[in-house]
């Protein structure tokens, strides 16, 4: 203890040794700290602490743009992060500029409309010129472009929310499904084949729906009469309802539903096959929500109207030479107006909701098998 002492009250006055008092130009001097001594508690070992020289270095590598507003932006970066971020500024469009952290709104049409008067920007500094931009907004912009936070995309797998299971080797050989969905009062269906082509696509009043006491002859009828309308396909794909069992005041709803699934799956899968037959199901069941989050229509548990998003399709199907489906000439002109905000009396929704059904059927099977 004390040959301990006295070695490091030899460092306190600066003698030679391990910690001298630091030179002109070297690193800081070390702060002494205490430590109570385990033998005697009344004792105190000075110790030093090596936590001050990790602070000083870091602070002085640290970017002065982040703490002094007065220094200049382009001595913040490299030659050549400027480069990056300048060439996205100039050069992307305001959507792309949405992306960028800070970004969104007013202060991307704001980038767009200066560089449209004064030209593309020249200088990091002279982004500070932009309304809304200023010096510390800036430099999170710009430490956004260099260091973009990738979305994490989240794949659903066929299996997850197709029942019953099926291998997926049957799947993969469909040429064509018929995507079903059930209203209130109405069927609709939508039959697309493997090349993301509309063959056809409707759907039919049911006026028993939901009426009286729901008598089964009358369902049975108006169900009847939709299979007898439903071209043959390899599977029909029906959708499954996402009405929760403790939702007390949408059961009757919810009866309604499966009641209708029911008499779907027994209409349409054939009779008198030997269960442990080689032979997949021929209907099988699609969840309601698989579909709203593949198109990024779900907000919290809710899925919200899919009709913009049918609008979409059909514009990319004139418009470009690859869209994601195929609508024939007919099609299109029979129902370019269906699916506006202001016709929600003619009930689009149960069209949309199968012919998006049967897109994320063929784009979730292909990712899944990639």
């Amino acid at each position: 203890m004390w040959v301990a002492r006295r070695f490091l009250s030899s460092v306190q006055r600066g003698q030679s040794g391990l910690f001298r008092r630091p030179q002109h130009g070297s690193p800081p001097e070390l702060e002494l700290r205490y430590l109570q001594c385990t033998c005697c508690w009344r004792s105190r070992v000075p110790v030093a602490g090596f936590e001050t020289l990790n602070a000083a270095i870091s602070s002085s590598s640290s970017k002065p743009c982040k703490e002094d507003s007065s220094a200049p932006l382009d001595a913040c970066y490299t030659p050549e992060q400027r480069h990056a971020i300048l060439q996205l500024l100039n050069t992307a469009t305001q959507v792309e500029l949405s992306g960028v952290k800070l970004l969104r709104g007013r202060r991307s049409l704001n980038i767009v409309d200066y560089r449209t008067k004064n030209g593309p920007f020249k200088t990091l500094e002279s982004v500070v010129n932009v309304p809304l931009l200023k010096h510390k907004s800036a430099v999170v912009i710009f430490d956004s472009i260099l260091n973009p936070v990738k979305k994490k995309k989240i794949r659903i797998q066929l299996a997850k929310f197709i029942r019953p299971e099926i291998d997926r080797s049957w799947l993969e050989e469909a040429n064509a499904i018929v995507s079903l969905t059930c209203g209130t009062n109405k069927i609709a269906w939508a039959h697309v084949d493997r090349a993301m082509a509309v063959l056809d696509w409707q759907q039919l009043d049911c006026p028993n729906f939901l009426k009286g006491t729901y008598m089964a002859p009358a369902y049975l009828n108006d169900v009847s009469a939709v299979v007898s309308l439903l071209p043959s396909a390899d599977f029909y794909i029906i959708e499954k309802s996402s009405i929760s069992v403790q939702n007390t005041a949408l059961f009757p709803v919810m009866a309604h539903m499966r009641t209708v699934e029911a008499m779907l799956f027994a209409l349409l899968e054939p009779r008198n096959c030997p269960p442990d037959s080689n032979v997949p199901p021929r209907v099988l069941n699609m969840t309601r929500t698989a579909v709203g989050r593949h198109f990024g229509l779900m907000v919290g548990e809710m899925r919200t109207s899919g009709a913009q998003t049918v609008r979409q399709l059909m514009t990319e199907s004139v418009t470009q030479k690859m869209p994601r489906i195929n609508f024939p000439p007919d099609l299109l002109v029979k129902y370019r107006n269906s699916f506006q905000m202001s016709s929600r009396r003619g009930g689009g929704e149960e069209l949309c909701d199968a012919l998006l059904q049967a897109v994320a059927f063929y784009e979730l099977l292909s990712h899944s098998s990639g």
